[in-house]
């Protein structure tokens, strides 16, 4: 994905990409990210199906048995919306994933989330307050969803 992303940048197609900071090849990104300034990059919050940043006890509601965040995104939203304890979870992980991206020294062009995520009205709550303080200035929707905010 990676190479695909730094040859689709260099040949002109492709002006931004999105970082899943806990992705196994975030490391790789983050190192062809600078050696393409011109390539915007933004954070990929993964919130459902994937890696979090946190380890798995501190987001218990958060994740499956192996430590991966829940794959079952309906569930996991409502619960997300309806119970306090999985909300500040969820408010722990956006971020600790801001602070792992902000530790790349990458800017920060934009945010997104993983499956959309973000336009879960909580998450975009939690995206919105807690991406102020790490200079987030836009986030990025599918054509024709509502606003996130």
């Amino acid at each position: 994905m990676n190479a695909g992303v730094e040859l689709a940048h260099t040949d002109g197609i492709l002006t931004a990409a999105s970082l899943m900071v806990a992705g196994p090849a975030a490391e790789d990104a983050v190192a062809r990210a600078r050696r393409l300034p011109s390539l915007r990059v933004g954070l990929h919050l993964v919130l459902v199906d994937g890696m979090p940043v946190l380890p798995p006890e501190r987001i218990p509601d958060l994740v499956d048995g192996d430590g991966r965040l829940r794959n079952d995104l309906a569930r996991a939203g409502l619960e997300i919306f309806l119970r306090p304890r999985a909300r500040a979870q969820v408010a722990a992980e956006i971020e600790a994933q801001f602070a792992a991206y902000r530790a790349t020294g990458l800017p920060l062009d934009h945010v997104n989330a993983h499956h959309h995520f973000h336009l879960h009205p909580t998450v975009c709550s939690q995206m919105l307050r807690i991406g102020r303080r790490y200079g987030m200035s836009a986030a990025r929707a599918p054509v024709g969803s509502p606003a996130c905010g």
